[in-house]
């Protein structure tokens, strides 16, 4: 083997060597962004409760941790059905009509008894969530036109059949409906138990089953999963009728935990939803997110409001403010990211 010879292998192995080392930089570059993109909205949770119950003396009692819990019962059943809607890139902005329209209901049947009570929103919501999607899948009109149709459609029902607003329905105090939502088991409330268990579900079906590969796949290119054979639009059709049932569930477990349907509840819910999924590292524009995203999502905007309650000197539209800006932080901070690995 002559010099010139041994000189070339060493300049190949040095930049070959060189390549792989920079391959391998990238790699854990992309890794790091695609951890911060899951898992950056549980550590500004844990760091956001750190902080709150080093300043509030009340922050971590049993109690205060029982109302947070609570109440993000009914607005994470409802980011879990977003959560679906929005990793195939639409959005479902009825679900706080349907919310409202689904608690009516549920106190307006628990007089005929529990199964009513839970079947009729079920029923009523799961039916709008179809037809929200029969209208994107096969019409392939905007998500967001189409959602809003029935978000005043929902609303409108609400009303018509509340005589304009000034008919409350209650729920006995007695019945086992009414246990649904005021109950506990070991201590915690049962609308708690009923939230865990619908997630981990939510996570197996998104994440293990074949209808979440096509929720995803869709998400991430539409086309393309048509191209392999995935049924775009029955998927597409599914979330939203899932979507439906979430919100109409969230209501009728509220109508029992208030005893009554309250007209006015669900306004801006939507809205909530959708940022509570964000915040928890789905993206808008689809094909990624997780379920346990969502629901980091959810309590950590019940951390902030509980936060600035316990203030005390800060109006209540203050949280509205925060959570504003908080969103537009993690949204910047998502399209960085999702540029970063798509560059690396």
């Amino acid at each position: 083997m002559t010099a010139a010879t041994e000189e070339a292998e060493t300049q190949s192995a040095t930049v070959t060597k060189d390549a792989d080392s920079e391959a391998g930089t990238a790699s854990r570059a992309e890794r790091l962004s695609a951890l911060a993109q899951q898992h950056g909205a549980l550590v500004t949770l844990l760091v956001a409760m750190v902080a709150a119950s080093l300043s509030f003396d009340t922050f971590l009692t049993g109690d205060n941790l029982e109302n947070m819990a609570l109440s993000s019962a009914f607005l994470a059943i409802v980011a879990l059905g977003m959560t679906f809607v929005i990793v195939t890139g639409g959005i479902d902005l009825s679900v706080g009509s349907l919310f409202a329209l689904g608690g009516v209901l549920a106190a307006w049947g628990s007089q005929y008894g529990t199964v009513v009570a839970l079947l009729l929103p079920l029923a009523v919501c799961g039916l709008i969530g179809v037809v929200n999607g029969l209208l994107i899948a096969r019409s392939g009109l905007a998500p967001f036109i189409v959602t809003l149709a029935a978000l005043l459609g929902a609303r409108g029902i609400l009303l018509a059949i509340t005589d304009e607003g000034s008919k409350t329905y209650l729920v006995d105090k007695d019945s086992f409906f009414a246990t649904l939502g005021q109950g506990s088991l070991l201590g915690i409330g049962v609308p708690i138990w009923i939230t865990v268990a619908l997630f981990v579900v939510g996570a197996v079906v998104l994440r293990r089953s074949r209808f979440g590969q096509y929720v995803y796949a869709v998400g991430g290119n539409e086309d393309a999963a048509a191209l392999m054979g995935a049924p775009v639009a029955r998927t597409k059709i599914t979330v939203y009728a899932l979507s439906g049932l979430c919100a109409g569930l969230a209501g009728a477990l509220n109508a029992a935990w208030l005893a009554s349907g309250v007209t006015i509840l669900g306004s801006g819910m939507e809205l909530e939803a959708i940022s509570a999924v964000v915040i928890g590292g789905t993206l808008l524009s689809g094909g990624f997110g997780f379920v346990s995203g969502s629901l980091v999502g959810v309590l950590l905007l019940k951390v902030i409001q509980n936060v600035i309650n316990q203030i005390g000197s800060l109006d209540s539209a203050y949280q509205q403010v925060v959570s504003g800006a908080f969103l537009a932080v993690v949204v910047v901070a998502q399209t960085w990211l999702g540029r970063r690995r798509r560059v690396l």
